[in-house]
């Protein structure tokens, strides 16, 4: 569960202290394969989807993560390598998983790669820097397996680090989930990020990423997967997939994080309360 001065036990099992692949030993890579190996099953249902650029470290605490997942789904797990210019394909080489090129940069170029060739009816998005619960899966699966359904998203919280502790990152947590209900009434897609959200790939297919480096690449796509069904949220939060504070701390500090994002938020809020009007998604620009 998400708690208010700490992450869960869980993800503190994900913190290895390698500073480099070269120390990782062989035997640990053994170990993940072995899990890897009984979890992932042909015909996938579902295909985990990761893009990853010079996540030669992260990608590990990522798979070791998946690698522990509990579910009743066949699934697969791809990683597109999006042009990494470290040694994210040697740790990719070293894992029992499904992985492909991109050199076009962008998660959008990269996520459509895997996309196009993902076996699973549908996709579930995750960040190479992310580490997800046992049950994550079951849980999105529990959304978007429904009738009617094209996309769903489900919630995060931070791992704390100094300048960054729980309880502040909790309340912040809680104030973004007030904003994503909000959104959730006329623009869900303002909710939905690569760090878990999932879709139908025949719909993905015929909506498809944006193919150049922009952000945003996720909502998008969820915007033009509007049009095939309902968006639906996942809201339980033993589910939620857990991330380092790396995109708070490019604000400076945890206030100033904090005032950028309510700021954003002030601004937007009349607008959340009506559709956003209809526009090419692939050409349009960040504001």
């Amino acid at each position: 569960m998400t708690t208010i001065f700490s992450a869960p036990k869980w993800v503190s099992q994900y913190d290895f202290a390698f500073k480099s692949i070269n120390e990782v030993p062989p035997t640990f890579f053994l170990e993940i394969n072995q899990k890897l190996t009984a979890l992932q099953s042909r015909p996938p249902l579902v295909t985990i989807l990761i893009a990853a650029w010079n996540e030669e470290l992260n990608i590990i605490r990522n798979i070791a993560s998946l690698a522990d997942l509990k579910t009743q789904y066949a699934i697969e797990i791809i990683v597109v390598n999006n042009n990494s210019t470290d040694k994210t394909q040697q740790t990719l080489d070293q894992l029992n998983i499904t992985t492909f090129f991109q050199k076009i940069q962008g998660c959008g170029p990269a996520r459509q790669l895997g996309m196009e060739n993902a076996k699973g009816k549908y996709i579930l998005l995750a960040d190479a820097d992310c580490v997800y619960p046992s049950n994550w899966v079951d849980n999105m699966m529990s959304k978007l397996g429904k009738p009617g359904v094209a996309c769903v998203y489900g919630r995060y919280s931070f791992i704390p680090e100094p300048g960054f502790p729980r309880w502040k990152l909790y309340l912040l947590e809680k104030m973004k989930d007030v904003a994503a209900e909000l959104r959730q009434f006329k623009r869900p897609y303002l909710n939905a990020f690569g760090i878990s959200m999932g879709y139908v790939k025949e719909f993905g297919l015929q909506a498809g990423y944006i193919m150049h480096n922009t952000r945003g690449d996720d909502g998008r796509l969820c915007f033009d997967l509007m049009k095939f069904g309902k968006v639906e949220p996942m809201r339980v939060n033993a589910a939620r997939a857990w991330t380092a504070p790396r995109t708070l701390q490019r604000d400076g500090n945890f206030t100033s994080a904090l005032i950028s994002r309510l700021s954003l938020e002030v601004r937007n809020l009349t607008s959340l309360f009506k559709p956003h009007p209809a526009h090419d998604t692939k050409t349009s620009k960040n504001e």
